[in-house]
């Protein structure tokens, strides 16, 4: 199907209804975020701080993929083969590689988001300050831009289609 002209870009038979542009300065003050957290956390506990700021990356993204891969097969597991774990910026961790349900994905980044605090909270009488903090701040850190689109996007109709982009979030309506 050809492109309509004009603003009301097309995908397939979905319409562009509006383009979420992911502004450079808040991914640039992401990636500054985790040098500020660890030089914090040297200094209220020690040096040792860097072994667990390193050991809870790929813990808390691993604990994301498991709430994340658990809903979207609840939900429905057709959906489980448009999503992938990516490790490319600004969207790192486990997203939608196609376009997917506008529902789905925020029934998914909601879920991920409090589940994954209620088990930072259980962790941490059973580990380190430092690796519980850490923890929290990679969790919260890594969820801040999956986060983006649901205030983007909140005025839109509920039943549209998101894709992803190095740049921008794209919201379709069939």
């Amino acid at each position: 199907m050809p492109a309509e002209s004009g603003t009301n870009a097309t995908f397939y038979h979905y319409r562009l209804l509006k383009k979420l542009v992911i502004p450079r300065t808040l991914v640039h003050s992401l990636l500054t975020l985790p040098l500020i957290w660890l030089a914090a956390e040297i200094v209220l506990f020690s040096w040792t701080s860097i072994f667990f700021f390193l050991l809870a990356i790929p813990v808390a993204l691993w604990i994301q993929y498991v709430i994340a891969r658990s809903v979207l097969v609840i939900i429905n597991s057709t959906y489980r083969k448009r999503w992938r774990f990516t490790r490319r910026l600004p969207w790192i961790g486990y997203m939608p590689d196609q376009y997917v349900a506008y529902s789905v994905y925020r029934r998914v980044q909601i879920h991920t988001s409090w589940i994954g605090l209620i088990i930072v909270a259980i962790m941490i009488p059973w580990s380190p300050m430092s690796f519980a903090f850490s923890l929290f701040f990679w969790h919260v850190w890594s969820m801040a831009l999956r986060l983006y689109p649901l205030f983007g996007f909140k005025n839109q109709p509920k039943e549209g289609m998101i894709k992803f982009n190095e740049e921008d979030i794209s919201y379709y309506m069939p």
